[in-house]
């Protein structure tokens, strides 16, 4: 059975739309273990829409990134974590019409239910508005994450970074070795000094993996090296 005033009420309050065609809506908010048409199609078409407008904005706000850095901070904006975080926040879950297994089962609360569903909301709103609506939902729901996230440089990791600045300098890529791991096999923490010979430097890292161990290291060969700079500019 629908939810009283379902989906107009939701629309109006949380999206501020009013749509032509209501059954778009429901569609895009019933998932697909719910009886009737479901927002499997318009999820697909979601997500492209979802992803043409943030590059967008993003080709907008970073002019200078790569196609990596747009593709990374892209990736941090329409990842089921961050949709799944705004569907919570608009009570989108609460909207959706689930079959009774995953009502039981909390199926409103779950990230993939929640994202999916977002992403059909997205569809639905270019079939029903064009791409004029759908940008203009989706651009006032993502700005404020678009403009919190980092400059694309630091979303390489540490050992990308470091290896980029060595050989943009023309310096030998930096040598990882494990000194030590200790404790037990399902408990383990390594040790490992990350050495770059041509600057003298050498720092270690410890984590719960070889490779965090040397993402540690590399941090603080690179911590290192800005301080080195920053001293040398005073």
């Amino acid at each position: 059975m629908d939810k009283p005033g379902w989906p107009l009420a939701w629309l109006r309050a949380q999206l501020g739309y009013e749509p032509r065609d209501p059954a778009l809506f429901r569609a895009a908010l019933t998932h697909r273990s719910a009886a009737g048409p479901n927002n499997e199609r318009l999820e697909f078409l979601g997500d492209a829409v979802l992803n043409l407008v943030v590059a967008n904005h993003l080709y907008v706000a970073f002019p200078d990134a790569s196609e990596g850095d747009l593709s990374r901070l892209r990736a941090r904006v329409v990842s089921g974590e961050p949709l799944a975080e705004i569907a919570a926040s608009l009570g989108l879950g609460e909207a959706l019409q689930l079959g009774s297994g995953e009502l039981k089962t909390g199926g409103f609360r779950r990230q993939s239910i929640l994202a999916d569903a977002l992403e059909g909301v997205f569809g639905a709103l270019y079939l029903d508005g064009g791409l004029t609506a759908a940008e203009a939902v989706i651009g006032r729901l993502l700005e404020p994450r678009i403009a919190a996230l980092p400059a694309p440089h630091e979303l390489k990791d540490a050992k990308t970074r470091l290896q980029e600045y060595l050989q943009s300098r023309g310096f030998a890529l930096p040598r990882y070795e494990v000194e030590r791991i200790e404790g037990e096999a399902h408990a383990q923490t390594f040790y490992v000094t990350c050495e770059v010979p041509a600057m003298r430097l050498a720092a270690q890292g410890r984590g719960s993996s070889r490779r965090r161990a040397e993402q540690g290291a590399a941090e603080r060969i690179l911590s290192d090296l800005d301080s080195s700079l920053d001293s040398h500019s005073d």
